[in-house]
C-alpha cells in the first residue's frame, strides 16, 4: 500500500496536478498557505497514489511512500 504526503506550504496552487491527476482524486482546499496560494488537497479515497502528481509538479509538493 502507497501513501500520498502533500507539503501545502511548497504548492502555488499551478494546477498541473489536478489537470494529470486519471482519477481526478486531487483539488484546491479553502486553506490560503503562507504564500497566499490555495494549495491541494487530496481525497484518498479516489487516490491510487500513481505519481503523475509527483512527476508534474514543479515544486516537489508531493511525495509518495510505501506504508
Amino acid at each position: 500500500m502507497k501513501k500520498i504526503t502533500i507539503y501545502r506550504e511548497r504548492c502555488k496552487a499551478c494546477g498541473y496536478c489536478i489537470n494529470f491527476c486519471p482519477r481526478e482524486a486531487l483539488s484546491f482546499s479553502e486553506e490560503i498557505n503562507s504564500k497566499g496560494y490555495k494549495p491541494v488537497q487530496v481525497d484518498e479515497e479516489r487516490c491510487i497514489a500513481c505519481g503523475i502528481c509527483y512527476s508534474m509538479c514543479p515544486d516537489y509538493v508531493f511525495e509518495i511512500t510505501k506504508e
